[in-house]
């Protein structure tokens, strides 16, 4: 008999909190550090929270793009991925309240491959379909672009 596997599960953490500006966040056997830079108060032991943000969504589309292209049979070779991401800070430096603190984000996802243009814009979509951090941003309103890119 085949075991199912649960569709939804439930993520828990426990933080501390050690200062004002970190934070320290056990997850899996990793302690994730979240930290501001020394200008804002911070120690500088990790990327502010904004920053994890936007270096997720980089991550998650190179996992899921792998995913998919493996699925596909495609070889992305070596993947670069830039990101472009506008921020609205008026939010975080208590200006006022921002409906949409990251109005734009491009990545270009570089790979110097063997595959097709095709091939690559195949992946694309199929990593748009499937890649959560990028349909948290798109869900908040972020002008989410995401460009594959053959660059050999």
């Amino acid at each position: 008999m085949a075991v199912k596997m649960k569709t939804v599960v439930t993520y828990r953490a426990k933080a501390q909190c050690p200062t004002h500006a970190r934070t320290e966040i056990p997850v899996r056997d990793l302690n994730v550090v979240i930290d501001e830079p020394i200008e804002r108060g911070g120690t500088n032991l990790g990327p502010s929270p904004t920053e994890a943000a936007m270096t997720a969504l980089i991550a998650c589309t190179n996992v899921i793009g792998h995913k998919n292209a493996h699925r596909l049979g495609i070889d992305l070779g070596m993947v670069t991925i830039d990101a472009d991401c506008k921020f609205d800070r008026r939010g975080v430096l208590m200006e006022e309240e921002i409906d949409l603190p990251f109005p734009a984000i491009t990545l270009t996802v570089h790979c110097d491959t063997a595959a097709t243009q095709d091939d690559l814009t195949r992946v694309g979509v199929e990593t748009a379909k499937y890649c959560a951090i990028a349909k948290l941003f798109e869900a908040a309103g972020t002008d989410l672009t995401v460009n594959w890119v053959k660059t050999n």
